[in-house]
């Protein structure tokens, strides 16, 4: 039996550096098992973090388990968002409507918990059944006289994908109509795409102030609702996570003129880049100074402890399997800075000119995957004999199954991998993984 199915052969690519591109940003094949989430989950990974809103789920309560720690990410202030709150439709909900169960649940919400901003999500069976959110939001704001937003995230209605599409128009209508124009301080920015995973925004936030920029809203992680709403006052938007964000930011720049620039801050070289680039954006030479001397102070401080890395992991070979494209760019670059060769690279959400970047970074012979299944994975981690997965919660088990170094680097992580500090801890995670004897044993039993 082939471990791939012939409608997912455009969906494959084995690197040979020639024009030929790779499918992607359409739905996935039936019968594929993708690994990709539905159209809620890509709301609630991009609005969840906003820390100081409410945030309804209407539908079933197994929707409303992605809560507390599940995404991972943290706040310095409010913990309002680690709990969801579900209207738990049921049977007779689904046959009559469940507009009264939401009605009841905002008003609950307003009376007990006080917040300036409620977030609706609609599910699956809400998009079946007809429930006019919308409008029950607009009462809602009219009688509490808050922000009460629906999310347009039935889960069936499309990919991942559309599911950031989703929560970046919510915020767009929590930030509002434009104001009138007036001189924007180059200084000021917002910081898109980073949802304070095991508290890296920290540390880039230790940054930018340094260097003397001011970040009027982080969108989202650490985020809040104020913040949000204040964010259209910026002159520049810096994207770290372009699948989540760059819809957003495309808006932005539409409705509010603000232009935006993509960054990462995952490993040494992108770090120093996205730092130089930053001191352009605002044309003082004042800030560039204080990036360079930032960058020669960490640079000095992480090298010698990545050289002791680099020694015991050359020769390794890594495959990676993520949620969008640019991040995988990073990875690859990451890896190859520590002398480790990516064999198989694959995104949920890649778009193809991150792919085509891939395949400029990558070796001949590298497996590119777009939206690919357990099955796939499985044989093309065997097939190129990679030493280490890099993946999401959902590719553990298979990583463990083959007896395959792990690394998760989606939203379950606990230490991170940002910034100067981050690109230590990911060659440190990276060595104890993948160096440890354990694998060589799980493999015996094969």
């Amino acid at each position: 039996m082939s471990a791939t199915l012939k409608e997912r052969d455009s969906f494959i690519l084995y690197n040979d550096k020639s024009e030929k591109g790779l499918a992607c940003n359409q739905t996935s094949v039936s019968g594929a098992v993708s690994q990709r989430a539905c159209v809620y989950c890509g709301a609630r990974v991009v609005l969840n973090p906003v820390a100081d809103a409410v945030h309804i789920v209407h539908g079933p309560i197994g929707c409303a388990s992605y809560t507390w720690d599940i995404r991972g990410s943290l706040s310095s202030g409010s913990e309002l968002y680690r709990n969801s709150y579900s209207t738990d439709l049921g049977e007779r909900d689904i046959i009559f409507g469940g507009e009264d169960k939401l009605k009841a649940a905002i008003d609950e919400a307003v009376k007990t918990l006080n917040p300036s901003v409620i977030f609706v999500y609609a599910t699956c069976v809400v998009g079946i059944i007809g429930d006019d959110i919308g409008g029950i939001c607009r009462a809602a704001e009219k009688q509490y006289g808050i922000r009460v937003i629906p999310v347009s995230s039935s889960g069936f209605a499309g990919t991942k994908t559309s599911g950031y599409k989703a929560a970046c128009d919510a915020i767009m209508e929590l930030m509002g109509e434009p104001e009138p124009e007036c001189e924007r301080d180059p200084l000021t920015f917002n910081y898109m795409g980073d949802f304070n995973l095991a508290g890296e925004l920290w540390i880039l936030k230790n940054y930018f102030d340094e260097i003397g920029i001011d970040v009027i809203a982080t969108i989202t992680g650490d985020g809040r609702c104020d913040d949000l709403m204040r964010a259209k006052g910026a002159a520049h938007n810096i994207i770290q996570c372009a699948g989540s964000m760059h819809y957003l930011a495309s808006r932005m720049e539409d409705r509010y003129s603000i232009p935006y620039t993509q960054v990462s801050f995952f490993g040494l070289d992108d770090t120093t880049e996205s730092l130089e680039e930053i001191a352009r954006l605002t044309g003082s030479d004042t800030v560039m100074e204080r990036v360079q001397r930032l960058v020669a102070r960490k640079k000095a401080e992480v090298e010698p402890i990545l050289d002791r890395y680099r020694a015991r992991l050359a020769g390794k070979t890594a495959a990676i399997y993520v949620g969008g494209g640019f991040k995988a760019i990073s990875l690859i670059k990451q890896f190859n800075s520590l002398g480790i060769k990516t064999v198989m690279v694959g995104t949920q959400t890649g778009r193809p000119s991150e792919y085509e970047t891939i395949k400029f970074l990558s070796d001949m012979g590298t497996v590119i995957l777009d939206d690919a299944n357990p099955s796939e994975l499985k044989h093309f981690i065997t097939e190129k004999g990679a030493d280490i997965l890099v993946g999401g919660v959902k590719e553990r088990p298979l990583a463990f199954k083959l007896g395959v170094a792990f690394i998760d680097h989606n939203h379950e992580r606990k230490h991170p991998l940002a910034g100067f500090e981050g690109a230590v801890n990911f060659a440190k995670e990276v060595d104890l993984t993948v160096n440890s004897p354990v694998w060589g044993m799980a493999r015996e039993g094969f």
